[in-house]
């Protein structure tokens, strides 16, 4: 696990350098800030529609081959656009393209990697191995981020998509030694057992096997809730690269430097709200909704935050409170599913997430808009709170109750058996 840990967080680290000087170069190429969207919009519609075949293939393949040659492909696309890049043969169809190839293998290496992680640790200890997995994740943005200026300052932008290459290869080279508890490592290599289709179906194979992940997921009301609450949350709030861009600069006259401050604020509480989701042993939907509505709310305040002083006071726990949402989530979505379907489980999640981080950025955009930024912290915040608060109620109000029986006096002492039980 320290191995893997290690790993992710080179490879992390390096994504977060090509993510960054990516949009660099499509702005440098073009000078169009819709062509550089369009350019992520690409590298994540792969997810959107083949997410579920991505996750029903970890199922059925051999999880460290599956995650090892997803991570050598991956990091061979980086290194063929780090040789277009440097002979200056990069032009913007061929940039989409590899974006695009990029983001199909995504749909693989993803649920491949999340699982194989898990695979290394015992079943009580799934939790804080995600929690670990959302620290690396922060840390690796934090450093990738840092580490884009100065590789493209000094050495260039094909040095930074070379070094990212080298990340991915360097996790392909330590999968093969990883070494899985032994009942994980049994449970990912043994296929899934044959299960019955439904009546009426009439589909076999592949499209039975994408279709049976689907249908489990939709017949999991903690998973639907699940996906209501983190949807939300994701469409109305968390955007903060976003919302609070335009608040820093706009009501509160900062500049890129105090943004950039608030960024790290958040990516700070990010790393605190791994840790304490890495204690969590029994997380459960209600506490991911209480969590998130709490960030609501906490992200309404700050919405009407008067200075950049309090701002950065309100951002750290906003961070923290979704830092362990996210993991206590994560860990819900990883161990509710039975093992064999885990891997079709996490490819209707990357669906259902991609769909949300497409219609995210435009619902937020067309808020501040109509009410200005503080309008729109405002009220996605109350908007994620009252919409949490309204599921609870109308859960509690359709929860079965238990009913009381009376029998009469008469006939339960005509009945010896029935008295005595009485």
């Amino acid at each position: 696990m320290r191995w893997w840990s290690v790993a992710n967080l080179v490879s992390n680290a390096g994504t977060w350098m090509q993510l960054t000087v990516q949009n660099l170069l499509v702005l440098q190429i073009t000078g169009s800030a819709a062509t550089t969207g369009l350019s992520v919009s690409v590298q994540a519609a792969p997810a959107l529609l083949m997410s579920l075949a991505g996750g029903a293939a970890v199922d059925r393949w051999p999880r460290k081959l599956t995650a090892g040659v997803s991570q050598a492909l991956l990091g061979a696309v980086a290194f063929v656009t780090a040789v277009l890049v440097a002979v200056d043969q990069l032009n913007v169809p061929v940039l989409m393209a590899l974006a695009a190839v990029t983001g199909l293998i995504a749909t693989v290496d993803a649920p491949a990697c999340s699982l194989l992680g898990n695979d290394l640790v015992r079943t009580e200890d799934v939790p804080s191995a995600i929690g670990v997995g959302s620290l690396v994740s922060n840390a690796g943005r934090l450093v990738g981020t840092a580490l884009a200026g100065v590789t493209v300052g000094f050495f260039g932008t094909a040095a930074a998509y070379a070094a990212n290459g080298v990340s991915f290869l360097f996790v392909a080279s330590v999968i093969p030694f990883l070494r899985p508890v032994y009942k994980a490592a049994r449970r990912s290599e043994v296929p899934a057992p044959a299960i019955p289709a439904q009546c009426g179906s009439k589909s076999t194979g592949q499209d039975m096997t994408m279709r049976e992940g689907l249908a489990f997921f939709m017949r999991r009301p903690r998973l639907v809730a699940l996906a209501g609450v983190t949807g939300i949350s994701a469409v109305f709030g968390r955007n903060y690269s976003l919302t609070l861009a335009v608040l820093v600069t706009g009501p509160l006259a900062g500049g890129a430097g105090a943004f950039g401050t608030v960024s790290t604020v958040l990516a700070v509480g990010g790393i605190v709200g791994a840790v304490l989701g890495a204690r969590l042993r029994r997380p459960s939907v209600r506490i991911v909704g209480t969590l998130a509505a709490a960030g609501g709310l906490l992200q309404a305040v700050a919405g009407l935050s008067p200075s950049l002083a309090l701002l950065l006071i309100l951002v750290l726990p906003m961070a923290v409170v979704e830092s362990v949402s996210d993991t206590a989530g994560t860990t819900v979505l990883q161990t509710d599913p039975p093992a064999h379907l885990r891997g079709r489980v996490l490819g209707v999640w990357g669906s259902i997430r991609t769909a949300w981080g497409l219609a995210g950025p435009p619902a937020l955009g067309l808020l501040m808009e109509l009410a200005g930024a503080r309008g729109a912290l405002v009220a996605g915040g109350l908007i994620i709170a009252g919409s949490i608060g309204a599921g609870y109620v109308l859960r509690e109000r359709r929860t079965t109750k238990a009913v009381v029986l009376r029998t009469e006096e008469r006939d339960m002492t005509s009945q010896p058996g029935l008295s005595t039980a009485a």
